[in-house]
């Protein structure tokens, strides 16, 4: 026998394991905590008060779980469970099914009358349904309605309430068929021929609304299922046997046997797992199960399995051993069995006899898993037969002998063997050191295509050498030097003349990826004859961290070198990190420095006037501005603001500043690079209105007719024309009056002068009177 042998005091993973791994396998639902394995839950099902519940007494309920832990049925299943059906009006009921194990993406079969297991109309039944025993308390289980195949005999849709029945594996919208049931209470009568064939008549439920979960076996409503598929010794599949613990009279519970062995004729599949589904519709009852126990029906075909003594094996001081017992070292005499678990003991007296109770006997005791002795302290693995040993100090060259028990897959243990180790004097430190360093390093990084020679060094002669890369043995790496072109943690064990390997420190080698880097291109000069900074284009640019070459016109610039770029052109941009010596692709990237300078430049007028200042007339507030763009060279787009909160992009925009002020008009120009330049001009307005009178008229000449002012800038206004002894002879609020026409109740009045009055008021509001005289001239 060969007990294999690591040391790997460094470097332990953690794997999450379950106390309860294959068979048996026991289950009560007492709390989340206490959940001895994975339990998968669907739909409405919950813990509830210690039990699982999978449906409340309400309309529409549909719950299920599943023990995601795999069973071989190589020896046969057995399997009890108390359930409690209660506190609804009778519906629908519940299954217990096994599915394969190795089905991918589990989905329940239909629900209502199908329980969760068979199909319903268009619903697909279970994925790797195998085996599925309802106890149907409505009836819709044993009939063919819904699409499900098969059933008592009968119309499809007629009830058979107080029903256990079997249906056996299918897939999809197939299978699933009806294979046997029984009625345990009340069968239909008539040409059927239906009967009870158990020992008396009960309900499968323990009561209707208002009632309670009944847990005492002496009391009426107690319900226990014992299930047993043994294999079958004259053919394919299993003998199915079912009984039942039922109390219906206080302080006597019977045992019925409801199945007492029929063949179940359906080749199982590797592995399966078992599950529980429930459902309400119209009618209603709360269903739930706990105290869970799966079990090798063959218990009489199993065997114990053996294991072996090891007495020449050493240990090494001041590290943690870790060792292996293989499955091939010990005998597992049991189909598809394995080392579940190792247990430890202090002598062959302390190894108890196994216990009666099949879930006790299932478990690997936490108390036997670690042992502490003077010598040292041994625990057992979470991986089979792994267990550790730690020596403590003073023993050296002494040996421990410990005594163990493995136990398999079905729960079988071994009697006890021993197990002695010497405990041998620890190495002298070992280091591995990158050749040409002299200094110890926690990291080689490389260029791809790049290798590095390690070399380990110490204060001993060592005998032989073991490398590692990601904790694997190198097949051939024995020397004491080593040359690594591979990504990976790296570590020697130098094995000394007593065989204790010094253990190194580890050294990641790693091929760096080149790091991503954005930048914007082109890099653009507005200014003509000035340089261009290029690193300024660069995302995160860090020359502390990583290196970066731009290459072009004959000329590389390395970091901070491509800060002043004085040549337009195509460049090529590399990046790499900074210890390391290769170079990314070359990335194009374009440089633009202007070759002339680009210039903005407006001029403004009076739309349709040609009036450009006070030279002209001057400006009012309602006059409309035409701008024009004059810049000379290169602009693409145009940005106005008229210095009073308005803004244009167009090239020559118009405009109505609408009150007097100074406006400083900014025009910004862009051209095809992003490069800007603007100008600032100054409109002023410093008027608001403009009244002009004549200071005659001839109302008998045609070109000189009327007597009225010009103006500009006016909203409203009043004319008013007197005598000269003061009389008022004409007015008029009309701003587009033709004026007055020398008359006076139609009749032209005396050459002479005349007095006039204006009151108006402006754009802005200003009020504005005016007054003189004029001449009437005949």
């Amino acid at each position: 026998m060969r007990l294999t042998f690591f040391l790997v005091a460094f470097l332990l993973l953690t794997v999450e394991t379950f106390s309860q791994v294959g068979f048996p396998y026991c289950e009560t639902f007492a709390d989340q905590e206490s959940l001895g394995a994975e339990t998968v839950f669907g739909g409405s099902a919950k813990l509830v008060d210690g039990v699982l519940r999978l449906t409340e007494a309400q309309l529409e309920q549909t719950g299920y779980i599943y023990i995601d832990i795999p069973f071989s049925p190589a020896y046969g299943i057995k399997s009890s469970f108390e359930y409690f059906m209660y506190g609804g009006t009778g519906a629908d009921g519940l299954t217990v099914f096994l599915f394969d194990a190795d089905v991918q993406n589990f989905k329940p079969g239909g629900f209502g009358g199908s329980f969760g297991y068979a199909q319903r109309n268009s619903t697909p039944g279970m994925t790797g349904g195998y085996l599925g025993i309802g106890f149907d308390s409505f009836g819709n289980f044993s009939n063919s309605s819904e699409s499900k195949i098969g059933g008592f005999p009968g119309p499809s849709n007629r009830l058979y309430p107080n029903s256990i029945s079997l249906r056996k594996n299918g897939s999809g919208l197939n299978g699933y068929e009806f294979v046997a049931g029984k009625m345990t209470l009340d069968p239909p009568t008539g040409p059927l021929g239906l009967s009870l064939e158990v020992d008396y008549q009960f309900p499968l439920s323990s009561g209707g609304q208002g009632t309670s979960r009944v847990t005492d076996p002496a009391l009426p409503g107690y319900r226990k299922v014992f299930f047993e598929l043994e294999p079958n010794p004259n053919g394919v599949g299993y003998l199915l046997k079912l009984e039942m613990v039922v109390t219906t009279i206080a302080n006597e519970p019977r045992t019925i046997t409801i199945f007492p062995g029929i063949p179940f004729p359906y080749e199982a599949p590797k592995n399966l797992k078992i599950g529980f589904a429930a459902s309400t519709g119209g009618e209603t009852n709360i269903h739930e199960i706990r105290n869970l126990v799966v079990e090798v029906s063959n218990e009489e075909g199993l065997k114990n399995p053996s294991g072996v003594d090891f007495s020449d094996f050493a240990s090494c001081e001041g590290q943690e051993n870790t060792f292996y017992i293989t499955d091939e070292e010990v005998v597992l005499p049991n189909e598809n069995s394995e080392i579940r678990c190792l247990q430890f003991y202090a002598s062959l007296e302390d190894i108890e006899e196994e216990s009666d109770d099949i879930c006790a006997q299932g478990k690997c005791r936490e108390e036997n898993r670690v042992l502490e002795l003077p010598q040292g302290t041994f625990k057992a693995g979470t991986d089979g037969g792994e267990f550790t040993f730690f020596p403590n100090e003073g023993f050296t060259d002494q040996s421990v002998t410990v005594y163990y028990t493995i136990t398999d897959t079905y729960g079988k243990s071994s009697t006890g063997n021993a197990m002695t180790l010497k405990i041998q004097e620890s190495p002298d430190p070992i280091n591995i050191f990158e050749e040409g360093n002299p200094e110890i390093v926690e990291e080689v990084r490389l260029c791809g295509g790049e290798s590095v020679s390690f070399t380990s060094k110490g204060g001993e002669i060592y005998e032989r050498y073991e490398w590692y890369k990601d904790d694997e043995l190198i097949e051939g790496a024995q020397s004491e030097k080593y040359n690594v072109s591979t990504a990976g943690v790296y570590l020697v064990k130098a094995y000394n003349r007593k065989n204790c390997p010094a253990i190194s420190n580890s050294i990641l080698v790693s091929f760096p990826e080149f790091p991503d880097f954005d930048f914007e291109s082109p890099v653009v000069g507005c200014v003509p004859g000035e340089s261009v900074d290029v690193t300024s284009s660069i995302l995160n640019y860090d020359p502390f961290t990583f290196d970066y070459k731009l290459s072009g016109g004959g000329l590389t610039y390395l970091d901070d070198e491509m800060k002043e770029i004085s040549a337009s052109g195509e460049y090529q941009l590399q990046i790499k990190h900074a210890d390391l010596d290769c170079y990314s692709s070359p990335e194009p990237i374009q440089v633009v420095i202007l070759e002339e300078e680009l210039i903005a430049n407006f001029a403004f007028e009076i739309k349709g006037t040609g009036v450009k200042g006070e030279e002209d007339g001057g400006f009012f507030p309602d006059d409309e501005f035409q701008f024009r763009d004059l810049s000379p060279n290169g602009a693409q787009s145009w940005s106005w603001d008229f210095g009073d909160g308005s803004v244009s992009t167009e090239k020559n925009p118009t405009h109505v500043f609408g009150k007097k002020g100074d406006f400083d008009v900014v025009l910004t120009v862009t051209n095809m690079w992003g490069c800007e330049a603007s100008i600032t001009q100054r409109v002023s307005i410093i008027r608001s209105y403009r009244v002009m009178f004549p200071t005659g008229f001839t109302p008998l000449n045609g070109s000189n007719q009327f007597f009225v002012p010009k103006f500009k800038g006016l909203v409203s206004g009043k004319l008013m024309i007197f005598n000269s002894w003061g009389d008022l002879i004409f007015q008029t609020d009309d701003l587009n009056t033709p004026g007055w026409d020398g008359k006076l109740d139609e009749k032209l009045l005396d050459a002479g002068f005349y007095v006039y009055r204006y009151d108006a008021v402006a754009t802005d509001g200003e009020k504005v009177t005016k007054s003189g005289k004029f001449k009437l001239i005949r």
